[in-house]
């Protein structure tokens, strides 16, 4: 597991290390000045045993409301699945301020800020991935990760250090990566992967079946 001294957890709002989404931040803090338009937080439960971690901000998600998953189509049917398993108590009602809180359960993103066409660089997932290391050692109790989409499982696996050849991304899959924490893996729970029928809510409550009877069991 990461060392709690390897790196902070969650960059400032004015992160200042990847030049291209620095750039986006500002134009669209001068477009939106409402919005949150910075590095989004992880949201959650500090003593979770279940990290969920994700790509990136959406520009009218994340970005905008400064809480993951939040204002966008994936968020929907991420928090309803969460509430589904027990995850979360409250009502999801798309903003920061609508009192839904989180039950051992922290959500987190790969790339902390917006990216122009939701697409982050390789070089700004590997200059983020020191966050995501910081947010890993910050949870004492971590058992379980869930990465949406490949790019989440490929920071996780690097944040670990470990060979990304030994742990293939795959719906449903999981990897076992060290110090009792368990690795599994979904398709990412965008508009385009539900519209397209690559991830349907079935497929992913099962992902979700079976992290639950993976927590019961620890």
């Amino acid at each position: 597991m990461p060392s709690p001294a390897a790196s902070p957890a969650e960059p400032g709002h004015d992160c200042p290390l990847c030049p291209r989404l620095v750039a986006y931040r500002e134009a669209n803090r001068a477009a939106h000045p409402d919005w949150f338009n910075g590095p989004v937080p992880s949201f959650g439960d500090e003593n979770a045993r279940l990290l969920i971690v994700g790509l990136a901000p959406g520009v009218q998600g994340a970005n905008r409301t400064g809480r993951p998953f939040t204002g966008d189509f994936a968020g929907d049917l991420l928090y309803s699945t969460l509430h589904e398993f027990g995850f979360s108590k409250g009502k999801f009602d798309a903003r920061a301020d609508d009192g839904l809180q989180l039950v051992d359960t922290i959500i987190s993103n790969a790339v902390r800020c917006v990216p122009p066409q939701n697409k982050p660089t390789p070089l700004e997932a590997k200059t983020c991935q020191q966050f995501l290391i910081g947010r890993f050692a910050a949870l004492p109790n971590l058992k379980a990760v869930l990465a949406l989409g490949r790019i989440a499982h490929e920071s996780v696996i690097a944040a670990h250090d470990l060979r990304k050849t030994k742990f293939a991304f795959g719906h449903q899959t999981s990897h076992d990566i060290g110090e009792g924490v368990r690795l599994f893996d979904s398709y990412h729970c965008s508009r385009y992967n539900t519209n397209t029928r690559r991830l349907t809510p079935e497929m992913f409550h099962a992902v979700f079946r079976d992290i639950r009877a993976y927590l019961d069991k620890a």
